[in-house]
Formats: structure tokens, C-alpha cells, sequence
């Protein structure tokens, strides 16, 4: 079979040809810090990255997987906002950042949920790992099943709380998956991120992640700090249809690691705009051979979200990758080719990603009689 390319190139946003002079991709701002992503949520494209695979401890951006595991957990039924919990000796002794638990104490879940997300309390973190699984251990073992669902390659979780052990370790890109999974899966538990402080019996806290004082479209997440980790954060904005998400591993201080997440959330911000394209731009018919219909419509398998730099929108194109001839039958739903998106710039061109495209109806296999003209349709065309 041949694979042919779609000789038609739509631009988004225009039906005019493609304009003559191409832009220039931003220049990734320098960051310090061992390790460092950038990543827009909804296209999931990355912006900027430097060692995003590292193998490094997380500290307490772990607990962003505790958080998930607990969403899923209220989601599914399994416990409640009311629900009480038992503080065990563990998590009492546990030391570190704590909300300041005592065994004499049943917290309720919600309450938790903020000793975790806003204080980063450790005692909170494990209270809410046995109340799920009956043992930290057991919890760790979820931990690493969902880092596996979630595609992060990179990451394996010994505990709950991010406290160090030679084991325990994620990378750049897995925590930026991983905020991008919470903002997605739960987009009402996660506005907790955005929580400045949080009192609890009768001591208030405040949340570690300055971003949330320094940029008015900060949204989370987590902050994190050991000896061996350094300063680490995971940061997000929000503005417009944008959907940032920043990572920085082993930053010098907790200054330092503000400055570099702000830095790496501003370029996102000030250099990148996400687009989705009208259906007229992204849908296509193609031919059907041996069919009772001679073509069908393709469509996106999902929403289409694409980051380009801003004032390059104009020189974005879509070209469409399909196997020809296509046969009957098809199932709706079927997926059937791929559409590449492809930005025209100074460094040449760039492909931001392939969006895979679906049959919009099903095809049902034509007569034989029908099915002997397409053969000698498809003949004919060889000829030509």
C-alpha cells in the first residue's frame, strides 16, 4: 500500500497561502537548577526542558501522587470528605514539615487533604496513605501502579511523604505529567493548590509556593526541599486557554527556586499562545474503495490544543497522512490516518505534533458486483 500525503495544506485561521517570511523560536531562557521542564497542559507540548529524564528524590512534590490517590479514592467512593481519620505513632513521630498531629486527634479527610496540599504535612501525608491502603507500604505500591498509568517512565515512589531513600526518585517530565493529570482528572479538588494558608487547631500555616503571592495566574502546585533533593518546585499558571505547568529540580534556595519557576513560567506566558483549530481546518473526506460509500469524513480523535509562538499563528499548516487505497469496511471511530501539524520557521520546519484522525461514520463493504468496479476503478488509476 502507498502511503500518500494530502497535497493541500490549510492554514489555520486563513484559506490564503502560506505568507513568505517565517519566525524564530524563542530562545529557552536559562534556568539554574539541576533539572527543569516546561510543559503547556492542554497541548501537551513541551516549551523548554534540560535534563527532564534525570533520575532525582522529589522530596514533597511527592506529595502530589498522595493527593491523586486520595482524589481517586473520594472520587470512586472509597472514602469521604467527612470520613475520620486514625493518627497513628508513624505518622505523630514522622518529623519534618508536619500539620501537627497527634494520635488523641481524627481529622477528617478534607482536613487532610489541606495539611497535605497547603502545609506539606508529612503526618498528614501518611495519616491519609494507611487510612487508604492500611499501611504506607501498601499505599507506595498504588503510588507506583498509578505513576505507571500516568505514563511517567522515570519515577518510583517508597513512600508518601517524599522523604528520602536511595529508591525513591521521579524526574522533571514525570511531575510535570503528573500536575498535568491533576489539573485534568480533578479539576475541582485541585483549586486547593491555590490555597495560601490553612489553620488547623488553632495554628495557621502558610503555603510554601511564593508563586502564588509573586504571579496573579499561579495556580499550585508543590513545593519540595531535602538535603539531597535541593529546591524543588512544581509550578502552574493559568491565563486565557493557556495551561502552563513548570518543573525545577535542585535548585540553590528557596529564592533561587522561585525565581527560575517564575522565569520558566513567564516565558510560557509572554512568548506562546495555544490554539485549537476550527473543525474546518482539521477535518478531511478521503476516498473509499469497495464500499457502498466512495468516501467518508476523518475527524480528531480528541480535542486539538497546539502551542505556537505568539504572532507565528499565521504560519501554522496542517498535512494530512493516510494509507491509499482505503478499503471497506470501516467502523466509525476507526482511525484511519494522522494529521501533522507543522509551523513554518527561520530554523525550517517544525513539527509540533500528529494528531490522530478517526472515521466520522461507518462504511459498509459494497456488493460484489460493486466491489468488482472499484477493483477495476483501482487499475484504471495505476495506470494513470
Amino acid at each position: 500500500m502507498v502511503r500518500i500525503f494530502c497535497t493541500a495544506i490549510l492554514l489555520l485561521w486563513s484559506s490564503s497561502v502560506l505568507a513568505a517570511n517565517a519566525v524564530s523560536w524563542p530562545t529557552e531562557p536559562e534556568i539554574h537548577a539541576k533539572s527543569w521542564i516546561l510543559l503547556d497542559a492542554r497541548s501537551g507540548q513541551v516549551l523548554a526542558q534540560h535534563a527532564e529524564t534525570m533520575h532525582l528524590p522529589p522530596a514533597s512534590m511527592t506529595k502530589m501522587m498522595t493527593l491523586y490517590l486520595a482524589f481517586e479514592a473520594l472520587k470512586r467512593g472509597s472514602i469521604s470528605m467527612d470520613q475520620r481519620a486514625n493518627v497513628s505513632d508513624k505518622a505523630w513521630k514522622i518529623g519534618g514539615s508536619t500539620m501537627f498531629l497527634e494520635p488523641r486527634m481524627h481529622p477528617q479527610v478534607r482536613e487532610l487533604l489541606h495539611g497535605i496540599a497547603t502545609l506539606s504535612g508529612n503526618d498528614a501525608a501518611i495519616t491519609m496513605a494507611e487510612l487508604i491502603s492500611g499501611n504506607e507500604n501498601d499505599f507506595a505500591a498504588l503510588m507506583n501502579d498509578k505513576a505507571a498509568a500516568l505514563g511517567m517512565q522515570h519515577s518510583h515512589f517508597d513512600n508518601a511523604t517524599g522523604f528520602p531513600t536511595e529508591n525513591h526518585y521521579s524526574s522533571a517530565l514525570d511531575m510535570a505529567k503528573l500536575g498535568v493529570a491533576l489539573w485534568r482528572d480533578f479539576p475541582d479538588y485541585y483549586k486547593i493548590f491555590s490555597e495560601k494558608s490553612y489553620t488547623y487547631d488553632g495554628r495557621t500555616q502558610w503555603n510554601r509556593n511564593r508563586l502564588l503571592w509573586t504571579m496573579p495566574e499561579a495556580t499550585g502546585l508543590k513545593t519540595g526541599h531535602t538535603e539531597d533533593a535541593g529546591f524543588c518546585m512544581t509550578g502552574a499558571t493559568e491565563r486565557g486557554y493557556q495551561r502552563l505547568v513548570s518543573v525545577v529540580f535542585g535548585a540553590d534556595s528557596k529564592k533561587a527556586r522561585l525565581q527560575e519557576s517564575e522565569r520558566l513560567l513567564r516565558y510560557g506566558l509572554d512568548r506562546f499562545i495555544t490554539l485549537t483549530p476550527s473543525e474546518k481546518d482539521i477535518r478531511r473526506k478521503i476516498e473509499v474503495f469497495e464500499g457502498k460509500e466512495n468516501s467518508v469524513g476523518l475527524k480528531a480523535a480528541q480535542d486539538v490544543w497546539i502551542s505556537v509562538p505568539k504572532g507565528s499563528e499565521k504560519m501554522l499548516s496542517f498535512h494530512l497522512t493516510y494509507e491509499s487505497p482505503q478499503l471497506a469496511p470501516i467502523q466509525a471511530g476507526q482511525q484511519l490516518g494522522s494529521i501533522e501539524a507543522v509551523l513554518r520557521s527561520t530554523d525550517g520546519d517544525v513539527q509540533l505534533k500528529v494528531i490522530p484522525m478517526i472515521a466520522e461514520s461507518s462504511v459498509e463493504r459494497a456488493s460484489w458486483l460493486g466491489r468488482k468496479y472499484d477493483t477495476l476503478r483501482l487499475w484504471w488509476q495505476a495506470q494513470q
